[in-house]
């Protein structure tokens, strides 16, 4: 193992760590300014969220809500208008820049649940090798839309989340940075509490994840390739890591990732999963209550799927996303690419039934898939065997807050 004075890691085959100088507010306003990520709300969601709320991160991360509702998400004006925001928070006398480059510790509490990870910068040379491993594909309209948002603002404003699986010696590093006072400490709305904490001397951890061989994607694909995507488009210093929050694997909480579809006839498509033999009827489920068993609700009703075993070989094919796939979104309907059709909304998990519920009431012609979550060790196979899940096959919470800790270069 070698470290050199910038405290990065520079053994190749290893997952690196850097330490960073951060852009943040200050701490009496953090609260204000922290905003939930910019790709799980909606521009209406995102401009309501931030009415009253000037020093909100979601002027810089969703910047649209600052032009005219004509504007759309993806026109040049939103991007400079992002830039120009990002320049008035850098400015500003409720923001500040740290001295010296550091390492944090992030600890998030949801009711009982509780997850601490390190926040530094990680490689997109990394990401792209494969010592960052993802698990699912990208949809290359997010991923334009968000390398144009770095290059605009010459930042990476959002952390994405990263898994390791459980080191020792790293969990005790991060046990002493959590009995310091911390840097922020706060309750959202939504009764998460977020608390970070600066690392005094950062050596040590960097030094710990020499023994990381692999980081996972939990959340946050979209950025990483649009991390790498903007520093191979430019080449700009510093550009060539991102921010990650970076969890032990046991901390981590899964939820399903449901599914909405747009369907030419929805009793023809109940007619045709009966015809395989594989629905019962009113079996009043809303929620699947063990692997290989789907929801569905059409038309006012809920009915359970018992997914067949798959007929294909790799790891991500046995997933309940997959063979949701391969026994009815392909033959049935003709979905083949996830990715890309548009006749699927996908619905996090943390909106729960209600939310598949409303969305196919209001709109005529779909029906809703309620999914069992997939497992940690399902991820965690996937990924090691080099694999993707179809696309929004995992739902993290809690979800970290943006604008606490920026990059820019």
């Amino acid at each position: 193992m070698i470290v050199d004075t910038t405290g990065l890691l520079t053994l190749s085959s290893m997952a690196r760590i850097k330490a960073f100088a951060a852009l943040r507010p200050r701490p009496e306003v953090a609260e204000q300014v922290a905003s939930v990520p910019y790709d799980v709300i909606s521009a209406r969601e995102a401009r309501a969220l931030a009415k009253g709320r000037p020093h909100s991160f979601l002027h810089i991360i969703r910047p649209e809500i600052d032009l005219s509702p004509g504007v759309g998400e993806y026109d040049s004006a939103v991007y400079s208008k992002g830039a120009e925001n990002l320049h008035s928070f850098a400015e500003s006398d409720y923001s500040c820049r740290e001295d010296t480059p550091a390492l944090y510790l992030y600890r998030l509490r949801m009711g009982e649940h509780e997850q601490v990870g390190v926040y530094g910068l990680v490689s997109v040379e990394e990401y792209k090798r494969g010592i960052i491993l993802k698990h699912e594909n990208t949809r290359p309209p997010k991923v334009a839309d968000r390398t144009k948002h770095i290059l605009a603002q010459r930042a990476h404003a959002e952390p994405v989340i990263l898994m390791f699986r459980d080191d020792a010696s790293i969990t005790s590093l991060m046990e002493e940075a959590a009995t310091g006072a911390p840097l922020f400490d706060f309750t959202a709305e939504d009764g998460i509490q977020h608390t970070i904490w600066k690392f005094s001397d950062h050596e040590p951890l960097v030094e710990a994840f020499a023994d990381v061989k692999s980081l996972y994607i939990g959340d946050g694909h979209h950025r990483c390739e649009a991390a790498w995507q903007a520093w191979s488009d430019q080449r700009l210093p510093d550009s060539d890591f991102f921010p990650a929050v970076c969890f032990p694997v046991s901390n981590m909480y899964i939820m399903p990732y449901n599914r909405v579809v747009h369907v030419p006839d929805v009793g023809a498509l109940i007619e045709k999963i009966e015809a395989l033999g594989v629905l019962e009827k009113a079996s009043g489920r809303e929620v699947p209550t063990a692997r290989e068993e789907v929801s569905l609700y059409a038309d006012g009703a809920w009915h359970t799927i018992k997914l067949p075993p798959t007929g294909r070989s790799g790891v991500a094919d046995s997933l309940d996303v997959a063979r949701l796939g391969e026994f009815i979104l392909e033959p049935f309907l003709g979905i083949i690419d996830q990715r890309t059709d548009p006749r699927i909304t996908f619905v996090g998990g943390s909106r729960g039934v209600e939310g598949l519920v409303n969305h196919v009431d209001q709109t005529p012609g779909t029906v809703a898939f309620s999914m069992f979550e997939t497992s940690m060790d399902q991820l965690l196979d996937v990924s090691d065997a080099g694999e993707l899940m179809p696309p929004k096959s995992t739902w993290f919470e809690p979800k970290l807050r943006s604008g606490l800790l920026i990059h820019q270069f």
